[in-house]
């Protein structure tokens, strides 16, 4: 059995080729009552759309626009240069991907940025950016506009984004506290949590998936206010020295963000490596090294590869008006230990399987 084209969909609904078009690429001009008929007309001869061949046949392009934070964080280099593989790889599907810093202490920055960009020009934007309400507004502009936006890393649910791409996040945060939970069986005492910002979406979940755990099942942890960092390793120093200095019991650090080679440093100068139970995020050549040496306990990762290739291929089904493959899109919370890290780096070649 062949199968159906828009042809047959053209004879099935009664209209022309022309309107076919229009309705398939979702252009103006078309009454509902002709929309409603090629919709039908799909539905009962099972159209399935061969979108490469279409975008080729049209010679369309599609560039996407990336917006990551600027600094030294191991984990958001690791995924720029994730997006660029990514990108590279679908550059033959005619997707070229502009991949732009802004930086994280002034959200007006990056307003700007997405307040320039145009539908003309742009088919979509992937973001890993704080949730707050100026942000939240842009991204509601951009979207009105009609370019397709994807929250990567660290989720923006109350900004009508298309959608999101990265591990759930509060179910990290309840991995962690069994993590912390079971590594310091038999103990009690305090834990120090830390963080970049509590601005972040995926920070805020993290930590109340955390304290879940432990007050559920680790009573005799207690989970201490978070210290915030705003992601300088001077901060982390001093809130965490004088938090130390002045708190007794302290047998665990969760580091919910970045960050790890400045509290390395800071245990280090101090003596204390080794001293506490350390629980933290992401895979990255330092928190490799730490896994090595044992100053980090277990690290809760998501593969970055994944993450890029996903992003991409979401905005691209959302610029065609394509459904996505939710089983595809979906990435795994990963836990690594010192016993079954990779002896090399492989998150950007990994399979994409669910």
């Amino acid at each position: 059995m062949t199968r159906p084209t828009v042809n047959d969909i053209a004879r099935e609904a009664g209209v022309s080729l022309a309107t076919v078009d229009r309705v398939l690429n979702a252009r103006p001009g078309v009454r509902p009552k002709t929309i409603h008929a090629v919709t039908e007309a799909i539905n009962r001869l099972g159209y399935v759309r061969d979108v490469a061949a279409a975008t080729l046949a049209r010679s369309r392009s599609y560039r996407m626009v990336a917006f990551l934070p600027d600094g030294d964080g191991q984990f958001v280099q690791t995924l720029a240069q994730a997006l660029e593989e990514a990108a590279a790889l679908a550059a033959a599907t005619r997707l070229q991907l502009d991949l732009r810093r802004y930086p994280p202490e002034d959200m007006h920055v990056l307003v700007g940025h997405l307040a320039a960009l145009h539908p003309a020009d742009v088919a979509g934007v992937a973001l890993m950016a704080p949730e707050t309400p100026v942000i939240r507004d842009a991204v509601r502009a951009l979207r009105a506009r009609g370019i397709a936006l994807v929250a990567i890393g660290s989720d923006l649910p109350n900004t009508g984004r298309d959608h999101f791409v990265g591990i759930d996040s509060h179910a990290a945060g309840r991995t962690a506290g069994v993590l912390m939970g079971r590594f310091c069986r038999g103990l009690s005492g305090r834990v120090l949590v830390i963080a970049d910002s509590m601005l972040l979406r995926d920070s805020i979940e993290r930590r109340r998936g955390f304290d879940e755990v432990l007050l559920t099942d680790f009573p005799a942890l207690e989970a201490l206010p978070t210290l915030e960092t705003h992601g300088t390793a001077e901060t982390l120093h001093s809130v965490l020295g004088n938090c130390l200095d002045a708190t007794p019991g302290v047998v665990g650090l969760y580091l919910l963000g970045a960050g790890h080679r400045a509290l390395a440093t800071f245990l280090r100068d101090r003596g204390l490596l080794g001293r506490f139970v350390v629980i933290g995020h992401e895979l990255t050549p330092h928190t490799r090294q730490a896994l090595r040496a044992g100053h980090l306990d277990a690290v809760i990762a998501q593969n970055p590869g994944h993450l890029a290739r996903s992003a991409l291929r979401v905005l691209r089904a959302k610029a065609d008006r394509q459904p996505i493959d939710e089983g595809q899109e979906q990435l795994r919370i990963e836990v690594v230990i010192r016993e079954n890290l990779p002896q090399e780096p492989q998150e950007s070649r990994h399979s994409d399987a669910a």
